[in-house]
This record gives C-alpha cells, sequence and structure tokens, in this order.
C-alpha cells in the first residue's frame, strides 16, 4: 500500500493556510488585518486635516509632506505594513505628513482646485515649516495629488518647499490613449457632455469614480477569481489584493467645479502640457516653478502612460532640476505595489537626499 503520511506532513502547512485564506475571503474578516503606520492629527479643518506618522517625533527629520489626489482615500501612502510609502519614508529618518480631505458632500459641489492650491495645501505647508523651525518642506504626491503639488509651486514661490515628487502625474493629456474618445467628441461639444449631468449632483459621486477606476484595470478585476485561487496558499500575495480592493471601494466623489476643471482644463485644453492653467481668474505657469522636481512614470500604467508624464521634461523649463524616472507598475502599483521599495521608493529616497532642505539646529 502506498505510504502518503508524509506526503500529506508536507504540505500540510499549504492546505491549512489555503483554507484559512478561503474561509477569511468567504466568511471572514479578509485574511489580513491591515495595520496603518501610528499618526498623530496635529490639525483639522474643512477638507485639510493633518497628520504627522510616527508615535515619536523631532524636528531633525526632514519634513515631507504626502499630497493625495481628488477622489482618492488618504490611505493611498498607508495601505498596509509592505505598502506603505508613509512607513518607508518614517524608516529613512523622514518626517513624513498627510493630508487628509475627508469626503466630498453636495455642500462641496463649488470647490475648484484653486481651494487645494491657494489656501488648504499653502496652509500645511507652511503649518509644517513652522513646526521644523522654518525648514523647507518636500513634497510628495501621487496623480492629481502632483498636478495639485506642481501648482501649488508654481503658483506660490515665497511657499517654503524644498522639492516636488510627482508619482503618475499626466502633464500631456493627448497621450493618455483611455480618453482619446472624450477628447475628439469634445472638440465639438466642450465639456458639456462630461460635466452637464454631474453637475445636477454637485460633483462626480462615489460609485461612479470607483466604477471608472475598476474600468482601467478590468484585466484584473475580470482574471480576480483565477488570481485567488492561484494564490490560496500565499496570504502576501492575496493580503495586498485585499487591501487594493478596500482601498478601491472607500473612494470618495469628485467636487462638481473640480470636475469640472479637469475636464475643461486638463483633458480637453492640455493646459497643463500648454503651460497655461486658469483658476481663480488668474494663469498658472508651470515653467514659473523653480525647486527640484522628480517624476515617475509607471510602465504599465493606463491612466498616466509614460509619454503623457515624461512631457514634464519639456515643460518644467524653470526648475532646478527635472529627473524623470521610469518604475514597473500600474497607476496604483506604483506607489503601493510589489516592486515599489526597489523602483518608486528608492528614486524618492535618493531624490530627497539629494535635495535636502538645511534645517536649523534646536542646540
Amino acid at each position: 500500500m502506498l505510504d502518503i503520511s508524509g506526503l500529506i506532513a508536507t504540505w500540510r502547512p499549504t492546505l491549512d493556510t489555503a483554507a484559512r485564506n478561503a474561509w477569511g475571503l468567504s466568511f471572514g474578516d479578509g485574511v489580513e488585518k491591515a495595520e496603518r503606520t501610528p499618526s498623530v492629527l496635529i490639525s483639522e479643518g474643512p477638507h485639510r486635516d493633518l497628520y504627522r506618522f510616527g508615535a515619536l517625533w523631532t524636528p531633525k527629520g526632514n519634513p515631507v509632506l504626502l499630497v493625495p489626489p481628488l477622489a482618492v482615500s488618504a490611505d493611498c501612502y498607508d495601505l498596509r505594513a509592505g505598502q506603505s510609502l508613509a512607513a518607508h519614508l518614517l524608516d529613512g529618518g523622514n518626517t513624513p505628513y498627510l493630508l487628509d480631505y475627508g469626503t466630498m458632500r453636495y455642500s462641496d459641489r463649488g470647490m475648484g482646485f484653486e481651494a487645494w492650491v491657494d489656501d488648504i495645501i499653502p496652509e500645511a505647508i507652511r503649518t509644517i515649516s513652522d513646526l521644523h523651525d522654518g525648514a523647507p518642506v518636500s513634497l510628495i504626491g501621487w496623480s492629481l495629488g502632483g498636478t495639485m503639488s506642481l501648482l501649488t509651486g508654481s503658483a506660490h514661490s515665497d511657499l517654503p518647499v524644498a522639492s516636488i515628487t510627482a508619482i503618475g502625474t499626466p502633464i500631456d493629456y493627448t497621450k493618455i490613449p483611455a480618453i482619446s474618445p472624450l477628447r475628439l467628441i469634445g472638440k465639438y461639444t466642450g465639456d458639456t457632455p462630461l460635466t452637464s449631468a454631474t453637475n445636477l449632483v454637485g460633483g462626480l459621486p462615489a460609485p461612479l469614480v470607483q466604477a471608472s477606476y475598476k474600468v482601467t484595470a478590468l484585466q484584473r478585476e475580470v482574471l480576480k477569481p483565477w488570481f485567488i485561487v492561484r494564490n490560496l496558499h500565499n496570504t502576501e500575495t492575496l493580503a495586498r489584493m485585499e487591501s487594493i480592493d478596500k482601498f478601491m471601494a472607500a473612494m470618495p466623489g469628485y467636487p462638481g467645479k473640480a470636475f469640472q476643471q479637469i475636464c475643461e482644463q486638463l483633458m480637453l485644453g492640455n493646459n497643463l502640457f500648454h503651460d497655461a492653467v486658469t483658476l481663480a481668474g488668474r494663469e498658472i505657469k508651470l515653467s514659473a516653478l523653480s525647486v527640484p522636481v522628480l517624476a515617475v512614470g509607471g510602465t504599465t500604467d493606463v491612466i498616466a502612460p509614460i509619454a503623457s508624464v515624461e512631457a514634464i521634461t519639456s515643460v518644467l523649463t524653470g526648475a532646478q532640476s527635472v529627473r524623470f524616472e521610469k518604475a514597473p507598475g500600474s497607476h496604483l502599483g506604483l506607489v503601493a505595489g510589489p516592486t515599489a521599495r526597489d523602483s518608486t521608493w528608492a528614486f524618492i529616497d535618493e531624490f530627497l537626499k539629494e535635495n535636502a532642505p538645511q534645517l536649523v539646529s534646536t542646540n
């Protein structure tokens, strides 16, 4: 008789793990409880809660402000252990801060980019700088968070900004195939088809934002059942998948005015590339930005393809330096994917070290 006891003993840990993960995904609370990096609320206000990561604080750590995009949870920088740019920055001796905009409601429909560029982000920068004895602050923004960081630095040269990192931030929207049909229609109709309905409800509702993001990752959604089956024994892989699913499910909506500006000025007008973004009645030129800039584009990013991101090198003509890097990964993968540590995060580490502000001694 064939003795399979040894084979069973060998495979038992794997089978136990697979069974536990299958139960967690189907009937339980998931495969892993996500633990966030400890943080402290520094200041709060409408759509401007400011957090500092780390239980202990020293003013000697380089101050870094993480700027989230609109319509995205601020958790994008701190999904879980191993998927946390915030924790990585903290471990590297920096002092990372985070802006949290909270939920957008109908009453916020009149909020446009100027609310962040002229008020929310500058206020956070000044608050952080004051906490660090006047040291300039390094900004890191993913997707539209990079857009708002670049516009803020360009519009307010007096702000204490040390550098800006833009991750997956498109500059030339003509290089994004996914929106080519909208641009073609927009030549004849303007932004009306895109914004008329959203104006009625005060913006782009959260369910539509979540659905549109899933459409950009359609292959992932279609193949997810097979992916789960193949990785039932791999808790880490499933935990990464689960953290992304939870993140996508928590996406808030766009306020009406900001969504209209995205459609009219970024998608249809391509105004970032043409160096002529108009906010609150005045023109903001990215060419006016003088601080060092790092831009990172993803090789498999369909939301902000490489060419659309790399265009920043021809627009930031006044910057002290402009560095562009390619990294493997999708749009979210750039900042929180399995290869981010050795690509995007490594580029950021080197860039921050090269452009570290001269901190004032407290002795």
